[in-house]
């Protein structure tokens, strides 16, 4: 089994920043992309960010130039540093792990439990 732990969220005033850490543990033998999503009240999970396990990156349009992804895979960790946060930046972030539990395993998705990020003033 495999779990995703996010921690970073919070309460950040307009044109603040945060920054979100998500560990990947369990039986891995290898973590593609990883990435993460985020949702607002009454609206669909989005894609925010991913990056490769080589480092290549996308962006949604409404967060480029401000977000930036970054992975650590010596630690199985994914970042997404939030730098000149928005209310309509507010929601409950998910991780998102590509994973192979053994050599001869499928890729599988995991998700992790959420954080909060609310920007407000």
């Amino acid at each position: 089994q495999v779990q995703l732990v996010e921690s970073g969220g919070g309460l950040v005033q307009p044109g603040g920043s945060l920054r979100l850490s998500c560990a990947a543990s369990g039986s891995i033998f290898s973590v593609g992309t990883m990435g993460w999503y985020r949702q607002a009240p009454g609206k669909q999970r989005e894609l925010v960010a991913t990056i490769t396990s080589g480092g290549v990156t996308n962006y949604a349009d409404s967060v480029k130039g401000r977000f930036a992804v970054s992975r650590d895979n010596a630690k199985n960790t994914v970042y997404l540093q939030m730098n000149n946060l928005k209310p309509e930046d507010t929601a409950v972030y998910y991780c998102n792990s590509n994973v192979r539990s053994r050599s001869s395993s499928p890729w599988a998705v995991y998700w992790g439990q959420g954080t909060q990020v609310t920007v407000s003033s």
